[in-house]
């Protein structure tokens, strides 16, 4: 049955994922809105980065199914599963920029992969897709390690929206990112959300990035979904781990962009 045009671009139905004899999650279910902007937390060793590996196929279920925009990732035609593969655009943890490419040839990585066109495109795709990531112009020809970590980011966001994905997944977008630099790539996630119309789904253990961008936050623990809902919603849980994450001493309650416009 080819895919529907109208299924969620994410949807996880009872999933068991297993790691030698670990078991990491147990009957997790996930459905992503289209449109949405969807914060994954979860404490350390909970299975977020797991669950990303899983959805991008890297990581195949015990059992359970993961479809992405109506294809089962997994289980699906080959045809189908590398149409999606087009659909979707991925910012791994630590940006997993190539060090040996530049910043122009690393956006370029899934183009060259995905789409057959001129050398000329390809370099005008990639300063474009750099332009909206808010990388400086002289960058561009840089390498990864000749740029802050910040400006690896963007990169790392430029280089998962080159095939104009709809659905973007990423995995720690702030994490070791000073306060400043972390608000900058929370505004330039959701700009890109809204400017492009993508579906975002982002792991995240920053306390602000949820409450200034997000629509809604889904908590992982005890191996599954526990609790999804508006963070302000979610506040309200009784799952003592959620009441913990947001509200504990260590917890930052951050403002929404946009109200004061500062966190």
């Amino acid at each position: 049955m080819p895919p529907s045009d109208g299924a969620p671009p994410l949807e996880v139905k009872g999933l068991r994922t297993e790691i030698g004899e670990q078991v990491i999650h147990k009957g997790l279910d996930l459905t992503v809105k289209r449109g949405e902007i969807l914060g994954l937390v979860g404490g350390s060793g909970s299975g977020k980065s797991v669950l990303l590996k899983s959805i991008i196929g890297l990581l195949p279920p015990a059992s359970g199914s993961i479809q992405v925009f109506g294809t089962d990732i997994h289980e699906g035609p080959e045809a189908e599963i590398e149409a999606v593969k087009r659909r979707w655009g991925v910012l791994f943890q630590a940006n997993a920029l190539f060090s040996t490419l530049t910043v122009r040839e690393n956006i370029e990585v899934p183009l060259r992969e995905h789409a057959r066109l001129p050398d000329q495109m390809l370099c005008e795709i990639a300063q474009l897709k750099a332009i909206l990531s808010g990388l400086p112009a002289d960058s561009i020809d840089k390498f990864p390690n000749e740029l802050s970590g910040g400006m690896q980011k963007r990169a790392g966001v430029a280089r998962a929206i080159a095939l104009d994905p709809e659905l973007l997944l990423l995995d720690e977008p702030t994490s070791g990112l000073d306060p400043v630099m972390a608000d900058q790539i929370d505004r330039l996630i959701r700009d890109l959300a809204h400017s492009l119309g993508l579906t975002v789904v982002l792991v995240t253990h920053d306390i602000d990035t949820l409450y200034t961008i997000t629509d809604r936050v889904a908590a992982l623990a005890d191996k599954k979904i526990v609790a999804i809902a508006p963070v302000r919603e979610l506040e309200k849980s009784d799952h003592p781990w959620v009441r913990e994450y947001l509200l504990g001493k260590r917890s930052r309650a951050g403002t929404p962009l946009g109200v004061g416009d500062h966190r």
